[in-house]
């Protein structure tokens, strides 16, 4: 069963600064709604009671001019608006300001409603154009009186508004999100000095500490979280100490069991059988015992610091063979790629240690090494790949195995430390490398650790 892949979320500075934007453009974006609903309202009223007071005014002229018989144009001498047109209706007889707007352009509906006695105005479209039409109905002379007024130039300020508007909000979206930007900036800078702190901790800094806040509440919080690291790095060199001094401590009587063994194990042949093979289990539990020292040793060097890193030229070719050949791996096979330059600039103890140990790891859990392989991973990264014939490692412990005293479960029954494969990516990481294992085509295991800057 595969495990559900983890939701990929954004990050909390672009999720403040989002919100920001979103907060800005809604309330700019109601806020033009409200202006422009306002604005629309305020300049249509202002030119219908233009239009109307327009309209009554030259009605009674109309009317005056019909009663008195003046005329033979009543609309003549009105005084229409240029984009506008005026239409008079008395019985068989229409008269107009402008021939291109006829009695048929007023809307029907509005026609009737003054015939009818009353008086009203509509708005309508006539070839491509907006108007408002205001309809009087003037008794006396049983006509009936209409203008149009064009509401064009209303239609290109309230353009004007809604474009000046959402130029606002847009404005405003992007002033809302610098806000946020740098509100998250500000808001989220003492957790980037906290990760940083911590970052540099876990790369092994334990002196790193967060600076003193001005702010009430952050500087609680580097209070804390120096005292938080203060308490860690003082448990982890008393940790370590502890393993420095109980591993110097143990150095004495293990040298001289050693060599009290090794005096027995010279005169085996004079033991008994089972006395014999008492003596076999001892040996093998003393060295292993005294393998582990010195492993344990050598940890707590690269804890403290105290040893560096020596580069010196060597030549793979010739290096990785002698290595091989001194702890018992003659027969294994060593191909070096052509990449590889005839001159690389590493550690030589520390390169002979990482060598030495996969090597062993190989015997002791994996059957034995297949083949010992040199490559360039980039043009200064040197790669180093020790094939085996076990059965693999499983992909859930293949970060775990170079932990300290971690062991595989292929290696949970076998005699081992636990600390080989942790000194080799301690090792590796010297040379600003790492150390990972993955599959071997055909089957089995393939350790390898990276050198760089090697050329």
């Amino acid at each position: 069963m595969t495990e559900p892949r983890p939701r990929r979320t954004l990050r909390l500075r672009t999720r403040v600064t989002l919100f920001f934007s979103l907060t800005g453009l809604v309330i700019s974006f109601a806020l033009a709604i409200v202006t422009y609903t306002l604005a629309r309202s305020y300049l249509i009223d202002q030119r219908l009671q233009v239009a109307r007071a327009q309209t009554y005014a030259n009605a009674k002229t109309v009317r005056d001019q019909l009663v008195a018989e003046q005329q033979f144009d009543p609309l003549r001498d009105l005084r229409t608006e240029g984009s506008g047109f005026a239409v008079i209706f008395q019985g068989d007889k229409t008269y107009y300001t402008d021939v291109r707007y006829p009695l048929e352009t007023i809307p029907v509906e509005l026609r009737l409603m003054v015939n009818q006695g009353g008086h009203g105005q509509q708005r309508f479209s006539s070839q491509g154009q907006p108007f408002v039409a205001v309809g009087v109905n003037i008794r006396a002379v049983k006509a009936q009186y209409f203008e149009a007024f064009s509401l064009a130039s209303t239609e290109r300020n309230m353009n004007a508004i809604i474009t000046a508007l959402l130029v606002g909000s847009a404005v405003t979206t992007l002033i809302a999100a610098g806000l946020g930007w740098w509100t998250s900036r500000r808001l989220l800078s003492p957790l980037s000095r906290v990760a940083a702190a911590a970052g540099e901790i876990a790369s092994g800094g334990l002196d790193a500490r967060m600076p003193p806040e001005t702010d009430p509440d952050l500087a609680r919080l580097a209070s804390s979280f120096n005292e938080m690291a203060d308490a860690v790095q003082a448990r982890i060199e008393r940790e370590a100490r502890f393993a420095s001094d109980v591993s110097h401590e143990l150095r004495s009587p293990i040298t001289a069991l050693t060599a009290a063994v090794e005096v027995l194990d010279g005169r085996r042949t004079d033991l008994p059988e089972r006395s014999q093979q008492a003596l076999d289990v001892v040996v093998s539990q003393v060295r292993r015992f005294d393998h582990m020292v010195m492993d344990l040793l050598e940890l707590s060097r690269i804890d403290a610091g105290s040893t560096e890193l020596h580069r010196e030229d060597v030549d793979p070719r010739e290096i990785v063979p002698r290595i091989a050949q001194r702890y018992g791996f003659a027969d294994v096979a060593v191909v070096v790629s052509e990449a590889v330059p005839d001159v690389v600039r590493i550690d030589k103890l520390r390169f002979e240690r990482v060598v030495a140990n996969l090597l062993e790891n190989a015997r002791e859990h994996a059957g034995g090494p297949i083949q010992v392989g040199l490559d360039m991973g980039t043009s200064t990264r040197l790669v180093l790949s020790v094939d085996d014939a076990g059965p693999g490692v499983a992909r859930g412990e293949r970060s775990r195995i170079f932990e300290r005293f971690a062991r595989g479960s292929a290696a949970r029954h076998r005699v081992g430390t636990g600390l080989g494969l942790s000194l080799v990516a301690e090792h590796a990481q010297a040379h600003g490398g790492e150390a990972w294992v993955e599959d071997r085509p055909g089957g089995g295991a393939r350790f390898r650790a990276s050198f760089e800057e090697v050329v």
